[in-house]
């Protein structure tokens, strides 16, 4: 019988592992953000960072409101450099309101580069970015998170909501790819 772990050459992350970054990435954020009487938007970039900012939201001391985006700037798995917003954030204002971007991967950092700037623009007192997990070594601007679970070598990983063509997102750790499932499509 099939199982997904058969397509993983290895575990990056157990679920233990997870939780304990996500503790960390929530103490952050409260330190930074107590006492600053403006409202907490925690946005959530669909789908993938969906699992992170559920088990982030509860582990937060402080109010924070919840909202989604979806964007999309990857063609399987390479950035094609430009972002599409495919569902806005609709308030009708951002006044007194720090956004938090959650993000379960920094990898180019093209979407969470732009997003920043775009957020900025429609009225947030600011905008951070929060991730999971964190790849530098593919990045292609200027970008770096607020606050980073984990800095990643550049494997591609799989599982806690984060996916290749929709499949593994839910394995509840995560997981290292083997090259041949993602390579096969590019040949």
């Amino acid at each position: 019988m099939y199982e997904m772990k058969d397509d993983l050459c290895g575990i990056l992350l157990t679920e233990d592992q997870i939780e304990s970054l996500v503790k960390k990435v929530a103490s952050e954020i409260d330190r930074d953000y107590d006492g600053s009487g403006r409202d907490l938007l925690l946005l959530c970039i669909l789908k993938g960072s969906v699992v992170f900012m559920g088990d982030l939201m509860k582990k937060l001391k402080r109010p924070a409101e919840i909202d989604f985006m979806k964007v999309s700037s990857y063609s399987g798995t390479e950035t094609r450099g430009k972002v599409d917003i495919i569902l806005d954030l609709h308030r009708s204002s951002l006044h007194n309101t720090d956004i938090i971007i959650v993000e379960d991967i920094v990898d180019s950092g093209n979407t969470l580069n732009y997003l920043t700037g775009y957020l900025r623009l429609k009225g947030a007192e600011s905008v951070r970015c929060a991730t999971l997990l964190d790849k530098p070594s593919r990045r292609k601007v200027n970008f770096t998170p607020d606050y980073t679970g984990m800095v990643i070598p550049d494997h591609f990983v799989v599982g806690y909501g984060l996916d290749y063509n929709e499949k593994y997102r839910n394995l509840p750790y995560i997981g290292i790819l083997k090259p041949e499932i993602y390579l096969e499509a590019h040949n």
